[in-house]
């Protein structure tokens, strides 16, 4: 027997029927006035027509071409214009009577849904699901017709808004119902779990999530239930997102990104568990590591039924671009880091203003590292499925990362780059005054390939290692903007440190002895090798995708992050190199000032016994002693460019001191000076292959006084031709007259 309805009830459906009859009498009306107008018009066009025949008919044959040339080139196109009119009034009246039929179909779904929800029957959740999907399809079919609208009709804009209002206000009402029934399915499943069956301590035994999750228990009519209400809501927010690309369609992709918006459905399976998980959360703020614990089992043990279970109904829903399992890691980590921004990192600011502040800032680290780990941990679990996120996306790796919380709050970036910076330089003072350090050299290293050729001291190696975990951490950071940032603020602050020790111990050595002693040369070397050794590690970094990246960024347009630093060391580098060259060769200038001075010697005798001039000896025992030293302390590349720097030097002095000083040279003085000359290339004869050409003044000059009587009558006239003939190609014309000049033949 039907059991019968309450009054209440009969007192609805009658107030539903009257509201629906309503409707259709205004449909109806609003139908007949427009086929009226319709009609009207196609009447008008009939008599024109009719006009133009009768006319054509009656009158003369001129008179006929005339009218019928008047109406070709007059009426015809008025009546054209009129026949589009028409039909544009026409497909305007269907479409907005179609439009109108599906609005109140969308609307009397919604008012349906809410009357059902408001009654509560003991079948209404079996039906409700049903009227979801009733109102969700009408909203389809008008979006679909609005696109369609929009593409092809962009001036009927006033009925795109029109509608456009109408479906806002409904949507207003479907959304929270739909939502709120998928609460009270939830509900039903006795979701969220308990979180007594999970262990944080205990955070890697993985239990059996079929017999604690409760996605993977339901059965039955509740379990179909469950998979239409997600369906419904995934629907729901498919058909959102279409309605927002529509609109936002000539907006030159502004809005792009926000399109895509967190799946609703699992956000509101993660966020019943996190409010259950924060009441454990305010007993473990000293114990943030129960915390991230927690947080990755839950992670962790759910995430397999996002795959099984929720992932075909997201593809059911052709809801494109969403994976469950990204999704639900996504909604987790998200609450994890709203709720370190809201309770978290204001204690342990406050804690770094207590007198106590050097623990505190050793908690704060410790905070950073259980951070990362935990984001590594969850970078794994999305890894597990085959999804690849791109690392030049920033939003696909802050919506994975608990450092995400940096993006909002830029200023707690900079407080962690100060403490990081703080804690690298109170790691590194016992080491920078540890002497041996300065003079220690770094054996093979894992920082750069042949690190023992630059014989750097062990001090730049406990630099680079520091700044390299200053690196590693800043790698974690879901954004290149602030991973530079980042690197500005602790990175490039102890490249600067170490430099302005490098310049220490330099001054300290000139301030001492002007670089006189062989002690201070070597501490002089030992602060070149180690500012080359830097260099040379911070230019293979900067080759690596992570710098790249960095000197991409906006801000850095113009080179890479450290390329100020980088210049500094080399500009460093070259001056004390320079100094070096400077120094040996004022003492060489100083030992060989008598040989230099000495004229009268190219015109005296050859010494018997004696293979170079003994005023030149002291000068070369000199060269040698300091050579040596800088040989055996100097890292090669930056001693090649001290004995290059320095053969230069000596060509100038030696080629003016000599050759230009109007000096007299006879058959024994070219030989005692060819001699001289073969002993100083001789020195240089361990360092390349051929020292004469470091040395091409001195090499055309003495070729120039070697030369017999008869090769020089031609460059005593200033032959620029016979200059040339002899290969002189480092001598001026006037230099070479000189020369020749200077030259006094025995005949």
């Amino acid at each position: 027997m039907i059991e019968p309805l309450p009054l209440n009830d009969c007192h609805l459906l009658d107030q539903n029927l009257a509201d629906l009859n309503q409707k259709l009498g205004s449909c109806l009306l609003a139908y007949s006035t427009h086929s009226d107008q319709v009609g009207i018009l196609f009447n008008n066009i009939n008599a024109k027509i009719n006009s133009f025949r009768s006319s054509i008919s009656d009158g003369e044959e001129g008179k006929q071409k005339e009218r019928s040339e008047t109406f070709l080139g007059k009426e015809l196109p008025a009546l054209a214009r009129e026949v589009a009119r028409v039909e544009a009034v026409r497909v305007y009246a269907e479409t907005a009577l179609k439009l109108d039929s599906l609005v109140g179909d969308i609307e009397d779904a919604v008012s349906f849904s809410v009357n059902k929800n408001i009654r509560k029957p003991t079948s209404a959740q079996n039906s409700t699901e049903g009227v979801h999907f009733a109102a969700i399809n009408a909203l389809k079919l008008a979006e679909n017709v609005l696109a369609t609208v929009s593409k092809t009709r962009p001036q009927w804009s006033r009925l795109i808004s029109a509608v456009d209002h109408r479906v806002d206000r409904a949507l207003a009402i479907l959304r929270p119902q739909t939502i709120a029934d998928y609460r009270s399915l939830l509900t039903s499943l006795n979701w969220p779990p308990p979180l007594s069956t999970l262990n944080p301590s205990n955070s890697e035994q993985k239990t059996s999530s079929e017999s604690t999750n409760p996605l993977f228990t339901m059965h039955g009519d509740l379990k179909k239930q469950y998979c239409d209400g997600f369906v419904a809501l995934c629907k729901l927010q498919e058909l959102q997102t279409q309605r927002k690309s529509r609109q936002l369609q000539g907006h030159d992709g502004q809005f792009t990104f926000t399109l895509h918006q967190p799946l609703w459905a699992i956000e509101e399976l993660v966020n019943p568990i996190s409010i259950a998980s924060q009441r454990h959360f305010a007993k473990w703020v000293d114990k943030p590591e129960l915390i991230f614990a927690l947080v990755y089992k839950i992670t962790r043990d759910y995430v397999d039924s996002m795959d099984e279970l929720l992932q075909p109904l997201v593809d059911e829903a052709m809801l494109s671009g969403y994976s469950c399992r990204e999704e639900w890691i996504s909604a987790m980590v998200t609450s994890l880091s709203t709720y370190m921004a809201k309770e978290l990192f204001p204690v342990y600011i406050n804690q770094l203003d207590d007198e106590n502040r050097s623990q505190a800032k050793v908690f704060w680290l410790h905070f950073i590292d259980l951070m990362i780990s935990f984001d590594k941990k969850v970078k794994t679990l999305v890894a597990q499925s085959g999804i690849t996120l791109s690392v030049d996306e920033d939003d696909n790796m802050q919506k994975i990362s608990s450092l995400s919380v940096f993006c909002d709050r830029p200023d707690w970036l900079d407080l962690w780059a100060e403490i990081e910076l703080s804690d690298a330089i109170d790691k590194l003072t016992p080491e920078i005054e540890d002497e041996k350090k300065w003079s220690t050299e770094v054996k093979e290293s894992a920082l750069v390939l042949g690190s023992e050729a630059y014989r750097s001291p062990a001090i730049s190696s406990a630099f680079l290692r520091r700044l390299s975990s200053i690196i590693e951490r800043c790698k974690s950071i879901p954004s290149v903007q602030l991973r530079s940032r980042f690197i500005k603020l602790a990175g490039a602050p102890i490249i600067h440190r170490f430099l302005d020790f490098l310049l220490l111990k330099c001054q300290e050595a000139e301030g001492l002895t002007a670089l006189t002693d062989d002690d201070a040369l070597i501490k002089v070397t030992k602060s070149i090798n180690g500012s080359h050794y830097f260099e040379s590690v911070l230019k293979e970094w900067c080759e690596e995708v992570f710098f790249l990246e960095m000197g991409l960024d906006g801000e850095y347009n113009s080179g890479g992050i450290i390329d100020e630093e980088i210049r500094k060391l080399e500009t460093f580098r070259t001056e004390w190199v320079e100094k070096l060259s400077k120094v040996v060769f004022r003492g060489f200038d100083a030992a060989s000032h008598e040989y230099i001075k000495n004229k009268k010697q190219w015109t005296e005798k050859t010494e018997e016994g004696w293979a170079v001039s003994k005023s030149f000896i002291g000068a070369l025992d000199y060269f040698q002693a300091k050579m040596s030293i800088l040989e055996t302390n100097l890292n090669k590349i930056d001693f090649v460019a001290v004995w290059r720097s320095l053969a230069s030097a000596i060509d100038f002095l030696f080629f003016n001191g000599i050759f230009m000083s109007n000096a007299k040279f006879n058959d024994a003085g070219v030989e005692r000076l060819d001699n001289d000359m073969m002993v100083l290339f001789g020195v240089f004869k361990s360092w390349c292959l051929r020292p004469e050409g470091f040395f091409p003044k001195l090499s055309e000059g003495l070729k120039l006084l070697k030369m017999e009587d008869k090769q020089i009558r031609g460059g005593l006239e200033g032959s620029e031709r016979w200059i040339a003939m002899n290969m002189i190609r480092h001598l001026t014309v006037t230099e070479v007259e000189r020369i020749l000049k200077s030259r006094v033949y025995s005949n």
